[in-house]
């Protein structure tokens, strides 16, 4: 009985000759929770793709970013990251809330290595960790459910040449992004959002 496959995977798998090559594939690779290596994998990455879907089953991909860690392993069945501020929409996270199930995709471009993590979600307030995330909403937990590693061979080796300055860092006030100064924007802002005031530019 796999846990990776249903009937219409099996379809393709059986068009195309790959049933054999999947089973071994979900036999050699696949786990139920994080390793060390992921770990060190994980925290050691700036960025990653969500996968959510509303109640009803429509799809949202997201990308995730921050500094180096900002993805916490809390233990071997947990990770954990910060929501920032956005743009008020809370696609992925409202997606969450209504449908638990996600997927997460680490990518490190430089060394042309990925993860994939299958989970559950639930969000908690930003206060709910020892060390809390600077300027977090909220922070989101996945109980870790599928871990497997995927082959690189497509994987462009990219090199990081800037990381953003919108990123929440300690100690270090957070530039206001353009858009929220704009004439369609500034006038629905929430009531605290820092760009209602000069001095944050």
């Amino acid at each position: 009985m796999s846990e990776l496959y249903g009937d219409s995977h099996r379809r393709l798998q059986r068009e195309f000759d790959t049933e054999r090559l999947a089973d071994r594939i979900e036999q050699r690779l696949l786990r139920s929770h994080l390793t060390g290596e992921d770990r060190a994998f994980i925290e050691q990455l700036d960025m990653f793709f969500i996968a959510t879907a509303d109640s009803a089953g429509r799809p949202n991909c997201s990308y995730k970013g921050g500094e180096p860690g900002f993805v916490r392993v809390l233990d071997e069945h947990t990770l954990v990251f910060p929501n920032y501020d956005g743009n008020g929409m809370y696609l992925s996270m409202g997606n969450a809330a209504a449908n638990p199930h996600v997927g997460l995709l680490f990518v490190d471009f430089e060394r042309q290595q990925r993860l994939r993590v299958n989970g559950m979600a639930g969000i908690e307030p930003a206060g709910s960790l020892e060390s809390p995330y600077p300027e977090a909403q909220f922070v989101v937990k996945v109980a870790v459910r599928q871990v497997f590693p995927n082959c690189p061979r497509y994987i462009h080796k990219l090199n990081l040449v800037e990381r953003s300055k919108f990123v929440p860092r300690p100690a270090q006030p957070t530039p206001v992004p353009g858009w929220k100064r704009m004439d369609w924007a500034s006038d629905v802002l929430p009531a605290q959002d820092p760009a209602r005031t000069p001095e944050d530019t």
